[in-house]
């Protein structure tokens, strides 16, 4: 790559967002970092939970699975909240949230108090989501998803780095938990800067209490379909992003900082993904990268399925390493893009439409985790990982569906 096509690539991913908003988006890009980090850290810390707290899968499902609901009744409220009280109390309301849960989960071993801890932490990861996702649909200039893009991309700069750094400490016998109030005092950081973004500029929406805008949303394929496929994606996503340290370990017989590892380069692959994308293709062609990336991802989501079954040890472990991060790179783009069709399809109720599938995204990311947690306690992880294997098939024909039915059709 040249030097001009370097400073080409620099100059139009500045100009995604206007000038009066570059700060609002920096700061908003910094929050999905730490969300990104907040939502992967329990996945990679599964295994020490089990072990040092004694949990069964069924507990550490319905710890899982009350952050879940959390994250699934709050995505669908912010995005009233966000007409009522505006972005800036919304995502501050998360944030106060983020910061006592994340300080205090794990502090004991008692399943009720991290139950609680764990439901209050989802509560403000659903209204962190739904403002960061409105506030960069308000700020794209293009409305191709590019922006969008690299926003998650932030979230999986946060995804890969957690895991990560708890590989690091399982490995120099440190303590996990350390990770937990690190990041909560990061919060606390971005909390005082969000005091002087500019979130006025960003202006109104008006789909809330319009009823003839709400009777389009309804009765348009695109605001279900948006729906289901956030569903069953956020479903596979954090599903696999939860379990694949504990399959590595239980399945393949890996280390535990492997475990741990392995969530890192899952969310390796994603980052890769959702950086990569923007910045190497500039075409308009948004939908039909969305299906190619979905397929790679069920694809691979399959493949460790299948090897889960075919063998164990050293030998296999490099071989799944490899699906795992080809899972992540799948998994990339498909978030982004479904909420960007989505947004274009209602561009005067964005935050109700895009609340509404973000809200499907929180239901799957509190089924999912009963389904599996039942499934493994009953047949065993490898029967419990078989599931997302299946549901990552769904993901691309509701996704092929959406992309049917808003063809051609952009705000």
């Amino acid at each position: 790559m040249t030097k001009g096509s370097e400073q080409g690539n620099i100059t139009t991913i500045m100009a995604l967002v206007e000038k009066q908003f570059r700060a609002l988006y920096g700061a908003l890009f910094i929050i999905f970092i730490l969300f990104g980090t907040s939502m992967t850290i329990i996945g990679a810390t599964l295994p020490k939970i089990l072990s040092d707290f004694n949990w069964s899968y069924t507990t550490a499902g319905a710890v899982i699975a009350a952050g879940a609901i959390g994250y699934f009744l709050s995505t669908y409220t912010a995005g009233f909240l966000v007409s009522i009280i505006g972005p800036r109390l919304t995502i501050m309301l998360g944030l106060v949230l983020e910061i006592v849960g994340l300080f205090l989960f794990a502090a004991t071993p008692s399943p009720l108090a991290n139950l609680l801890l764990y439901l209050g932490i989802g509560i403000g990861q659903g209204c962190i989501e739904l403002t960061v996702n409105w506030s960069t649909l308000r700020m794209d200039r293009t409305a191709n998803g590019r922006a969008m893009n690299l926003m998650h991309g932030a979230f999986a700069v946060g995804a890969f780095a957690g895991p990560f750094v708890i590989g690091l400490l399982i490995g120099a016998n440190l303590s996990w938990t350390l990770i937990y109030r690190f990041i909560s005092l990061l919060f606390v950081g971005v909390f005082v800067v969000l005091f002087f973004m500019p979130f006025s500029a960003l202006g109104k929406d008006e789909g809330h209490g319009t009823h003839g805008s709400r009777r389009d949303l309804y009765a348009h394929p695109a605001y279900w379909l948006g729906f289901l496929a956030l569903l069953f994606y956020v479903g596979v996503e954090l599903g696999v992003s939860n379990w694949i340290a504990e399959y590595f370990v239980t399945v393949f017989k890996a280390p535990l900082s492997t475990g741990s590892f392995m969530v890192s380069l899952f969310w390796l692959g994603l980052l890769i993904g959702r950086f990569g994308v923007p910045v190497v293709y500039h075409g308009e062609r948004r939908e039909r990268v969305l299906m190619i990336m979905a397929v790679l991802m069920s694809a691979s989501v399959i493949s460790l399925s299948i090897f889960g079954f075919i063998g164990s040890g050293s030998s296999v472990i490099p071989v799944a390493s490899v699906f795992s991060f080809l899972a992540g790179l799948g998994c990339s783009i498909v978030y982004p893009i479904v909420v960007t069709i989505v947004g274009s399809a209602f561009p005067r109720s964005q935050s109700e439409a895009v609340a509404f599938s973000a809200m499907g995204g929180g239901l799957g990311a509190f089924v999912f985790p009963f389904l599996m947690s039942y499934i493994s306690g009953t047949w065993g992880i490898r029967f419990g990982f078989t599931t997302y294997a299946f549901f990552s098939v769904v993901v691309v024909l509701v996704s092929l569906a959406l992309v049917r039915v808003t063809k051609g059709k952009k705000a």
